[in-house]
């Protein structure tokens, strides 16, 4: 990526760098087709995600405007700083057409030698069928709504709107699969988001929580405040902690009757980007330590 450009173009695209240009082209329709506005009609963000491809696809096919943005430099080019979406958004299959040109037309045939006798005309050829394409819809629900079960109203590509149910006990993460519902008989996923303000992730009646450390406070132990649905609560990090390493606050999940979850705390231990030298001769030394024991 550029070190100038805060976007990473490939990423965009869902492609390695330096793919060639069939696989760009080919990156770009599925992501455009999945992007387009008219069949994301649900998404708030779609609009800006096909702003997004569009600008990746027009970098990365212009070898010069390519060139400036893996250099550091402003990508020039004609219309470079214009919206080309400021007036809607066209048709997809017309937005395909304007951008690559028309399918070129077969070429004529050879003339027949006149028939004899009485002529039947040829049936027409059957309809192009369209290939499968999958879609995905983030559905954000809150703690309550997971547990219970929640009605949605899933507006699809050809508007026609359909009634779904997310099952009870639903977590955060989750990808419901409903078949058939997207372009061309493929499926549309719905991708579900149980998240508190806080941090907090919800998975069934359990509360999940990463918790994040320093190295001392792994190693020595200590008391941290974290989140739980019902307001903070102070926890003790036990010392010789190792990332990974799981915590529970017993009754602090979700309650359903007579049960109630628990929230796991998962211990992570971030290392500081940057060290002090006093830091890093500490770090030095503990090295030392850990080697000769």
């Amino acid at each position: 990526m550029s070190p100038m450009s805060a976007v990473d173009y490939w990423q965009v695209l869902g492609l390695e760098p330096g793919a060639d240009a069939a696989r760009l082209k080919r990156a770009f329709r599925e992501q455009a087709r999945r992007w387009h506005p008219d069949l994301n009609g649900n998404d708030p963000v779609a609009e800006e995600r096909f702003k997004r491809v569009n600008e990746a696809y027009a970098v990365l096919s212009d070898p010069r405007r390519r060139q400036a943005w893996e250099t550091g430099e402003e990508p020039g080019g004609d219309g470079a700083g214009a919206d080309p979406f400021a007036r809607g958004f066209p048709d997809f299959e017309s937005y395909l057409d304007e951008l690559y040109g028309p399918s070129e037309p077969a070429p004529p045939s050879e003339p027949a030698p006149p028939a004899q006798g009485s002529v039947t005309a040829a049936p027409p050829s059957p309809p192009p069928v369209p290939a499968a394409v999958s879609e995905e819809t983030l559905v954000e629900l809150t703690p309550e709504q997971a547990v219970a079960g929640e009605r949605l109203e899933l507006a699809l590509y050809d508007g026609t709107v359909v009634e779904v149910w997310t099952p009870p006990l639903a977590g955060d993460g989750w990808r419901l699969r409903l078949p058939g519902l997207a372009p061309g008989g493929g499926d549309h996923f719905l991708h579900l988001r149980v998240r508190t303000a806080e941090g907090l992730r919800v998975d069934g009646l359990r509360v999940l929580f990463t918790l994040e450390l320093t190295p001392a406070e792994a190693a020595l132990g200590c008391q941290k405040l974290v989140p739980t649905l019902e307001g903070p609560v102070r926890l003790r990090v036990p010392p010789g902690s190792s990332s990974g390493r799981l915590l529970r606050l017993r009754g602090r999940g979700l309650p359903l009757g007579e049960q109630v979850g628990d929230q796991i705390i998962e211990l992570r231990i971030v290392v500081p980007a940057s060290l002090s030298e006093a830091e890093e001769a500490l770090y030095r030394r503990l090295g030392e330590l850990a080697a000769s024991g």
